[in-house]
């Protein structure tokens, strides 16, 4: 019993640390090299351009020029393949990669073939469900292992397959509402769910009896009789509009009501966007509300702990754990947020990447 304890304690430290750990950022530069800023530094890692990169919180895969499959992970580059990687996706804590119709993921430096052949694959932070075509079945990555989700007639696609995070949500052949959390399948309803939304630890969803329910850390919240106008699911929070018209978001096992009107609203992981019904911009995070403009901005990007937009002043503003920063007021060629990081472009390949408070850049 001691050493399950134990076990689960540190597995739960790991996974806090990958969370946690400060999130990564990648760019070519006027040379056509790969740069890579990591707490705080910006190095080189590859000499040419390459074919394809993609950006993750903990790792950097990417084609090279010669089409040789890479990762940048914990300060180094680790070549996987040479020419064999036809596709690939990042993630959180994963990198999923296909070699030909042959499925492989890579977590915390170690690979893993997940399926020499599958026509069908969802990836999460820290999850990938996807179809096993050699024994016709349903699985499902998770924590390095890989766990049965359907088989019987399983050949019949799964009905509306959401994955998020470290959850996966479906109504299965037989039109039963079924949730994937922490390496089990949850029998979660007798019947079809006829919408749901997915988050951390969290399912948002309409049942048979048109009840609005909210699945959160292993708890079932029955939160509305009828069902909502608009709803959407985020990191252990939902956001909806009830169906009398009440702007409503569940945070901390409890339901805020915000407010008698029906917002234009985005969800994003840990935050909560929404125009008021002053027109003003305003976000919802750990359980605060914060007025960021008097006006709604046309575009705005929503990720992680920030929101990251340009306002009327041309200046690019960015909402961050809590607070706001003015980034810049240089006129941009253009700008990305991933993980709570910004990266921006002034000139041709001259990037600077934004961070709690800090600018950093090659020059």
């Amino acid at each position: 019993m001691l050493r399950n304890v134990l076990l689960s304690i540190s597995t739960f430290l790991l996974f806090s640390l990958n969370t946690l750990a400060q999130p990564l950022a990648a760019y070519v530069n006027l040379q056509n090299e790969i740069m890579v800023w990591n707490k705080g530094l910006i190095h080189k890692v590859d000499y040419l351009t390459p074919t394809a990169m993609k950006t993750g919180r903990t790792a950097i895969p990417y084609l090279d020029n010669s089409r040789s499959f890479k990762i940048y992970y914990e300060n180094s580059v680790r070549t996987v393949n040479s020419g064999f990687t036809n596709d690939f996706y990042v993630s959180d804590n994963l990198v999923l990669f296909i070699n030909a119709k042959s499925i492989n993921v890579f977590d915390r430096g170690n690979i893993k073939n997940l399926c020499t052949y599958s026509s069908q694959y969802y990836m999460g932070d820290s999850v990938v469900l996807f179809y096993d075509d050699n024994r016709s079945e349903y699985k499902a990555y998770y924590n390095g292992n890989i766990y049965p989700v359907e088989a019987f007639m399983a050949s019949t696609p799964l009905d509306g397959l959401k994955v998020s995070d470290n959850i996966a949500a479906y109504n299965n052949y037989a039109r039963q509402f079924r949730i994937f959390y922490q390496g089990a399948v949850i029998n979660q309803e007798d019947y079809s769910a006829s919408a749901y939304d997915v988050g951390r630890n969290t399912v948002a969803y309409i049942d048979v009896n048109r009840q609005f329910k909210i699945f959160h850390n292993g708890q079932t919240f029955i939160t509305e009789d009828f069902p909502p106008s608009s709803f959407q699911a985020g990191d252990n929070l939902a956001a909806y509009v009830s169906t009398d018209g009440y702007f409503k978001i569940f945070y901390g096992d409890s339901i805020r009501t915000v407010g008698y009107f029906s917002p234009e609203y985005k969800v994003g992981d840990n935050i909560v966007a929404y125009k008021d019904p002053s027109g003003y911009f305003k976000v919802f995070y750990k359980g605060n509300i914060y007025t960021l403009e008097t006006y709604y901005p046309s575009k705005y990007t929503v990720q992680y702990n920030s929101v990251a937009y340009e306002n009327q002043a041309n200046t690019l503003r960015m909402f961050s754990d809590g607070e706001i920063y003015d980034v810049t007021n240089s006129d941009l060629t253009s700008w990305e947020l991933t993980y709570d990081v910004i990266k921006y472009q002034v000139g041709q390949n001259m990037y600077r990447i934004f961070y709690k408070g800090q600018e950093y850049s090659e020059y």
